[in-house]
Formats: structure tokens, C-alpha cells, sequence
């Protein structure tokens, strides 16, 4: 992308976030990637009046050929990570989320805003407060729930048993303190009390595995007891999901995460592109899929903090919360989340 137009998205992103003087804005980088970014973010805190720099870590040393969640790259780095505490606002193009560093920089005021996306999908899913707004009428909504449902054609029903953490909306924006988001995305989530998930999760062929950044090609059941996968069955992604969540040595690794649903009508099931790992939020994000997740809850203040990680959207699926139809059949049939022109 040209790199004025990078820019001036970047201009109106932080336009959204309420960057302005005398706010202090870190842009956060691990090795050589995301140059182009860091230009734009820079350029664009400096339009808006704000002081910035750029922070650059040494690129990861993992050797395991696995996307491990949680290193964030500061674990090692105090000085950073007080560095980051005392300014306002931190772009994060390293992917600081499930690590204990992203918890303290939030607790200290900072907002956060996370993006590995390519600058063509940054610019098409552009946030708006028209979607914050859908979004967080979502967020009302799944924190009044105290069961969550999951059924699918293919032999999904599983129920998620709520109340444990609090629910999160992601609307690609952060304009508050302490609040950390996306850009872009449009979903809703929240977790199960750790013991309290069970049932059959069944996934088609066009359900999306991430970070593998791939379309499930053949079924894949499986089940799940108070709160653990217990048994993965099928045929070769069955297989695939099996040896790579084993391959982590952890038994947390199958522990059930965060579930919600998509709002961006904007974003494609079909854009999906072999990116690297963390991004995929196109696939998060779009309209009337639902996300389940494998792996660590800590984001929601829970215990478990494994490196082993999978989002899993599907498509024409039903959600019901305490039995009320919220997705059905990959549908959102309530007024107050569909698209404004759409009602």
C-alpha cells in the first residue's frame, strides 16, 4: 500500500482512539516486521498533537515451530515494560496478548491497541462507533446470560456454564484507560467457569483453524467434559489438531477458552490468506460466525496461561443464551446487532 494512504488510515484509527496532546504514544515492534506501520503511527500521533517513539525488541528465538501465545518479548525487559507503563497509549505490532507484561502495561492506565493485520484488510474493516455500538449492545447481552448453547446441522451441542469472567467486546478502537482492543475486529466473548463447559463440538469442512490460517477440510468431533476436550475424532484434521496440541506437553493445552460471535458485516469468510501467526482477525470477526477457543482463559483473569492456543470459527451454527436465540443458523436475528442499514 502506498504509504500516505497507510497513513491516513493510521491518522483515522487514532482519531478514533482519541489520540491528542500531550498524550505520550509507543509503538512496539519485535525484530524487522511491520516497518511500515511504525512510520504511519508515528506519523499520525505526531499530526494529532502526541508525543512518540518506537520500541523495538529482538526478533523471538523460539526454535519449536509453534505459534506459543504469552511471550511477549519483555518478559526479559523491565525497563521496557516500565517504559510502557508511562505512556498513554501503546500500537502493539509484537502481540502482546496472554502475557503477563500486556496485564501490568493495562493496569497501569495504558490502553492498547493490537494489530498483525495487512494494511488492505486495515483499511476495508476501517472501525466505526456504528459498530461499537452493535458491539457493545452484545456485550450487555451475553453478560446477562447464565448459559450459553452452541448447536450446529453437523452435530454440535455443547453448553457453556457463564457467571465465572466477565464478558469483552472488541470493536477495533480503545479510547479509555486500561483498555486494550484490536484492529479490526468485531466480536463478543466471554468464559465458562473452568469446570463448567460440556458437550460435542462437531467442526464442517470451511470452519477456520487459527493461527494454522486454514479451512477444516474433513469433520472433526470433539467432546468435552467439565470443562477439558476429552476425546478429538475424524480423519486427517482430527489427527493434525491431536499431534499438535500434544506436542506441547501440557494438559492444559485442551482446557476450553472464551466463545462468542462475530458482527462485522464487512468481513469475508472467504478472504482467509496464509498470514503469518496472531493475524486471522477477518476470520474472527465476520458476521454471524461462531468462535470457540482452545487453550489459555487468562485474558479473562483465569488460571490457565498455556502457550498452546486455538481460535475456531464456524459457520451456520445457533447460539442461544439461557435459550434465547441470539446466532441462528448463522443469522443474527436481533435487531439491535445487525447493521443500521439493514433494519
Amino acid at each position: 500500500m502506498d504509504q500516505n494512504l497507510l497513513n491516513a488510515l493510521c491518522l483515522q484509527q487514532l482519531t478514533l482512539s482519541k489520540v491528542q496532546e500531550p498524550e505520550t504514544v509507543a509503538v512496539l515492534t519485535r525484530g524487522s516486521e511491520r516497518t511500515d506501520l511504525v512510520d504511519a503511527f508515528l506519523w499520525a500521533a505526531q499530526q494529532l498533537g502526541a508525543s512518540a517513539f518506537h520500541l523495538r525488541l529482538p526478533p523471538s528465538q523460539s526454535t519449536s515451530g509453534a505459534w506459543e501465545v504469552g511471550d511477549s518479548g519483555l518478559s526479559r525487559n523491565p525497563r521496557a515494560v516500565e517504559a510502557l507503563k508511562g505512556v498513554d497509549m501503546v500500537i502493539d505490532l509484537a502481540f502482546l496478548l496472554f502475557s503477563k507484561e500486556q496485564f501490568e502495561i493495562q493496569g497501569a492506565g495504558t490502553r492498547i491497541l493490537t494489530t498483525l493485520e495487512i494494511p488492505e484488510v486495515l483499511g476495508r474493516l476501517m472501525p466505526t462507533p456504528e459498530l461499537r455500538e452493535r458491539v457493545e449492545f452484545g456485550v450487555e447481552t451475553l453478560q446477562a446470560a447464565q448459559s450459553l448453547r452452541v448447536t450446529s446441522p453437523a452435530g454440535t451441542d455443547v453448553t457453556y456454564r457463564l457467571g465465572a469472567y466477565p464478558t469483552l467486546g472488541e470493536y477495533g478502537y480503545t479510547d479509555e484507560p486500561g483498555r486494550w482492543d484490536y484492529w479490526p475486529a468485531a466480536f463478543v466473548f466471554t468464559g465458562a467457569a473452568d469446570d463448567g463447559v460440556d458437550g460435542t463440538i462437531v467442526l464442517s469442512p470451511g470452519d477456520i483453524l487459527l493461527p494454522w490460517n486454514t479451512y477444516v477440510q474433513t469433520p472433526v468431533t470433539f467432546t468435552i467434559e467439565a470443562g477439558f476436550i476429552t476425546d478429538i475424532r475424524g480423519d486427517l484434521d482430527a489427527d493434525l489438531l491431536s499431534a499438535y496440541i500434544k506436542s506441547f506437553n501440557d494438559p492444559r493445552a485442551y482446557g476450553m477458552s472464551h466463545v462468542g460471535w462475530g458482527l462485522d458485516e464487512r468481513a469475508n469468510w472467504h478472504s482467509l490468506a496464509p498470514t503469518n501467526a496472531g493475524a486471522g482477525m477477518e476470520s474472527r470477526s465476520f458476521y454471524g460466525n461462531v468462535m470457540w477457543s482452545i487453550g489459555p482463559n487468562n485474558e479473562l483473569g483465569g488460571p490457565n496461561d498455556t502457550p498452546c492456543h486455538f481460535d475456531i470459527p464456524m459457520r451456520g451454527c445457533s447460539l442461544f443464551l439461557d435459550d434465547k436465540p441470539i446466532v441462528v443458523d448463522g443469522t443474527i436475528p436481533i435487531r439491535e446487532m445487525q447493521p443500521f442499514a439493514w433494519r
